[in-house]
């Protein structure tokens, strides 16, 4: 059924173009902002909204209540014998739309439209992040439904109503439901695309450790006139810790902090190396012209498999209007570090502490302060499971499938792997451009086609 059935699957996913247009569109009406409370009745109803959908075509779904905001849960068992069971992760919720005044329509109201270079575009909040990408997967689900009458593999649905406001009641939802929701592997399709033509999979994220630290001096602030020279001043001794970060080729200079990092796969260099992105352009965009991360390394490199650290902000003395002549008691700075595999965030947080603590002066002591840290998450190109999803994209898109690197991190990821066990498949249409958090959130029309006919054949090719 599987091999033979595919082009009817995709026969319906084009007849169903129109009425999927107009599911997305009820889902994008839904003012689901989880993190203001005022919206939780809108978020109830998306999560109503996405299980009635999955029931429609075969699940048996529920919303099930957590501390916070509720999550949807759908299984569907498939007759093919020893069918696969996969998990598919998405979320319901949406970044709040403010500024409101500009955005060209209202954010709730989604149309359509055409933008040069894309085509016509799905304008609304959550367009690209993450309604539109969670209905092409069970846009894939209901034409194998309409066409085949089955599945090719066992589905389970996990939608979260939180991560937009850091998922508080995910892990202990994972922990409670873990023998409802194993399964073999885990598809989220929360990442994008290499380019508007060309797909891609997401094959590493970088962990994340933030870690604040306080340095104290005097038990007082000081008048500068009386005290400036011989009383050490917190900021100075502050802004020399964080000089020493990085030497001047942008590497840091933490002892030991590369000793785990691996050097990317040649072939997932190659392909970096022709996407053709331009690091002059992309610096120009942002109002720079000249790079500053490691020497000898490119832009995407950088951003995808090499780790970071970084000074999110510093607070010292008065910083009020005029002036105030002081030596203040106290600095602080607030820092994060984009970590790769391999790497041990507990062990990063005690090296740099270990720098900080030897490079203080007399008479400064340091207090840390962290909410903790995740380990970044790596996955074998050439398993099977990468290998299938890969020759599935290349037959639809008819180019390769780029094995991508994500700056960013996505934590579920990694609670899939420590939790339940299981490696993820990210999977995602999503462009650089689709203003995702911003006004005037946009998906391409053709990312919402095309990646449900993406979706439709990987199922295909996980069930052979």
């Amino acid at each position: 059924m599987v091999a033979e059935g595919v082009d009817k699957v995709l026969e319906k996913v084009e007849a169903n173009g129109e009425a999927a247009l107009e599911r997305l569109f009820s889902l994008l009406r839904i003012a689901s902002i989880s993190t203001d409370a005022a919206y939780v009745d809108d978020c109830r109803e998306a999560a109503s909204w996405c299980a009635n959908v999955l029931s429609e075509i075969g699940f048996e779904a529920s919303v099930k209540p957590t501390s916070g905001q509720p999550m949807v849960v759908g299984h569907y068992r498939s007759s093919e014998p020893n069918a696969r069971h996969v998990l598919f992760y998405g979320h319901y919720d949406v970044q709040p739309a403010d500024p409101l005044e500009l955005w060209r329509t209202p954010p709730f109201e989604p149309r359509l439209a055409e933008e040069p270079g894309n085509g016509t575009v799905i304008l609304g909040r959550g367009a690209s992040d993450d309604k539109g990408q969670l209905m092409t997967f069970v846009e894939a689900c209901r034409a194998w439904r309409e066409a085949a009458g089955d599945l090719p593999v066992s589905v389970t649905v996990l939608l979260e109503g939180e991560e937009e406001s850091g998922s508080p009641s995910l892990g202990p939802f994972l922990d409670a439901h873990a023998e409802e929701l194993k399964a073999e592997l885990a598809l989220v399709c929360d990442t994008g695309q290499a380019r508007s033509d060309q797909p891609a999979i997401t094959t590493m994220l970088r962990g994340l450790l933030d870690v604040e630290i306080v340095v104290k001096g005097p038990s007082r602030d000081l008048h500068s006139g009386m005290y400036g020279g011989p009383a050490v001043n917190p900021i100075r001794a502050l802004a020399g810790v964080l000089a020493k970060l990085h030497d001047g080729d942008g590497r840091v200079q933490i002892p030991g902090f590369y000793d785990d990092v691996a050097e990317v796969p040649e072939l997932q260099r190659a392909q970096w190396a022709h996407l053709g992105r331009d690091e002059a352009d992309l610096l120009a965009k942002v109002g720079l012209s000249t790079p500053a991360g490691e020497t000898g390394r490119s832009f995407l490199e950088q951003i995808w498999s090499r780790p970071t650290a970084e000074v999110n902000g510093i607070v010292g003395g008065y910083t009020g209007p005029g002036t105030k002549t002081v030596i203040p008691s106290e600095a602080s700075a607030k820092l994060t570090f984009r970590l790769v595999p391999n790497q041990d965030p507990e062990k990063i947080r005690k090296d740099f502490q270990a720098l900080v603590q030897t490079s203080l002066p007399a008479d400064c002591t340091v207090t840390f302060k962290s909410r903790g840290g995740s380990p970044a998450v790596g996955f074998d190109i050439d398993a099977e499971y990468m290998r299938a999803a890969a020759a599935a994209l290349e037959t639809e898109w008819g180019k390769p499938a780029v094995m991508m690197g994500c700056g960013g991190s996505i934590p579920i990821v990694q609670s899939f792997k420590s939790v339940l066990g299981m490696d993820s498949l990210l999977v995602g249409f999503a462009l650089d451009d689709d203003r995702i958090h911003s006004p005037n959130e946009k998906y391409n029309l053709e990312s919402f086609r095309k990646g449900t006919r993406s979706w439709a054949r990987i199922l295909a090719k996980l069930a052979s």
